[in-house]
């Protein structure tokens, strides 16, 4: 009969962040800040709570997270902050729209993705955009490209939502210039 060898346990690691084991959140932070990573802006369109007030006000999220999941069928996914607005409006409104950005369009990206930020409606007041045909959320011209998606799942992860979604519709309003990227904490272009 063959001994199986024991296996001696792992060095403890000690929690310098709270986590029982693994990496620190500073740690984690640093190493993924090394990951090139495009940007995008998501919206969607928050309806109006009474159908004879006004039309609902447009949302919109910086994110760079977001990946294409899959060609058949076209599926995308983002990753949202658990308990973000937009991770609050995708849980009951399940029509979204990405725009991606080009490197011309960093001011969307910053003006989207400021802490304690006015309302949505104002951020969107002088950024020239259209209202998808299928989603309502806003389409930002001048993208690279456009998506406009309807929630097919939602999965739990750590402190964040996946939402993958389901391309409804894809366009490239503006598919010259280069594309927005996000490295080492700021935003950069290629070149």
């Amino acid at each position: 009969m063959l001994k199986t060898p024991a296996v001696p346990p792992s060095p403890a690691v000690p929690p310098s962040s709270g986590h029982p084991e693994g990496v620190s959140n500073d740690e984690f932070r640093a190493a993924m800040s090394r990951l090139a990573a495009g940007v995008v802006l998501v919206t969607s369109h928050e309806p109006a709570l009474d159908p004879e007030g006004p039309s609902g006000e447009d949302v919109g999220m910086t994110a760079t997270a977001f990946v294409s999941v899959s060609l058949d069928p076209p599926l995308v996914l983002v990753s949202l902050r658990e308990g973000s607005r937009m991770d609050d409006l995708l849980a009951e409104q399940p029509l979204w729209a990405v725009s991606v950005l080009s490197e011309s369009q960093r001011h969307i990206a910053g003006r989207f993705a400021m802490k304690g930020r006015i309302s949505d409606r104002l951020l969107f007041a002088d950024i020239p955009h259209v209202h998808g045909e299928v989603s309502g959320a806003p389409l930002v011209d001048g993208a690279l490209a456009t998506l406009e998606c309807r929630t097919e799942q939602r999965v739990p992860a750590g402190d964040h939502t996946l939402v993958i979604g389901r391309v409804l519709t894809a366009g490239l309003p503006g598919a010259d210039g280069g594309p927005l990227m996000y490295f080492r904490g700021r935003y950069r272009h290629l070149g």
